[in-house]
């Protein structure tokens, strides 16, 4: 495709888009009943978090923080860059009770034995800067616990994107954010700038973070998408993968 045929290509993507979606589509919560936390980092995770001090880094609103000092933690440290999540998060541990062992900051003071991420590793500007940022954050002996998905090449990888499966994919970026900004009007102009970013990360990607980062992989978990689980192997894994879970320890 030529230069000068990118634009036309791109406005007829844009075209396409508005007659598929008006605005921004629906989003069902997957979690509905159950605990998040225990369906994204596993069934043994509240053992294992048990009388700990757990960062729970890149809280959002922190209801997984406060759901983690209900359950069992000893202390719990909500970490967010927006001050209006981390308010949203001390109201919500002062209506669960556990405000006293549950706190929310931008720059946390202490270590913790565990820094635990959930569903947001596919967000970060930069999750290199991210994993040594973490890496300062644990004692000794301590673990990263991260559990995220989807990831890039999932078919619905594009998160609000993927208006059908692998739909990001099939339309240029230029199309998808022209589109999003019928509905969004905050000037984003690639995945990485919109709300919550988007880094489009893969899970090969993922592994060369971790190999060139402070840690190590302990346990490394690819949840298979359900209906799509007889084809899931070394080589569809980054098409039919759900969910990453996986632990890290210091090197």
């Amino acid at each position: 495709m030529t230069a000068r045929s990118r634009p036309m290509f791109d406005d007829l993507q844009y075209r396409i888009l508005k007659t598929i979606s008006h605005g921004a589509p629906g989003v069902t919560s997957p979690y509905a009943g159950k605990s998040k936390l225990a369906v994204l980092m596993g069934e043994d995770f509240f053992r294992r978090i048990a009388g700990k001090v757990v960062i729970d880094f890149g809280c959002g609103q922190g209801v997984d923080s406060v759901e983690i000092a209900a359950r069992g933690a000893s202390r719990v440290i909500g970490v967010d860059i927006r001050e209006d999540m981390l308010e949203a998060g001390r109201e919500e541990a002062v209506r669960r009770g556990v405000q006293d062992r549950c706190i929310f900051t931008k720059s946390p003071a202490e270590q913790a034995d565990f820094v635990i991420s959930v569903d947001a590793f596919e967000h970060f500007a930069d999750p290199a800067a991210i994993l040594n940022t973490m890496s300062g954050l644990l004692r000794p002996g301590g673990q990263v616990l991260l559990s995220f998905g989807p990831t890039w090449y999932h078919p619905m990888g594009g998160h609000l994107f993927s208006l059908f499966p692998w739909a990001h994919l099939v339309f240029s970026e230029k199309s998808l954010i022209r589109w999003r900004s019928t509905f969004r009007n905050d000037g984003a102009t690639r995945f990485g700038e919109v709300a919550g970013g988007l880094n489009q990360m893969t899970i090969d990607r993922f592994e060369e973070l971790i190999a060139n980062s402070p840690f190590r992989v302990a346990a490394l978990e690819l949840v298979p998408i359900r209906r799509l689980k007889p084809l899931h192997n070394r080589l569809t894994r980054e098409f039919t993968t759900a969910v990453v879970r996986c632990s890290l320890n210091l090197r």
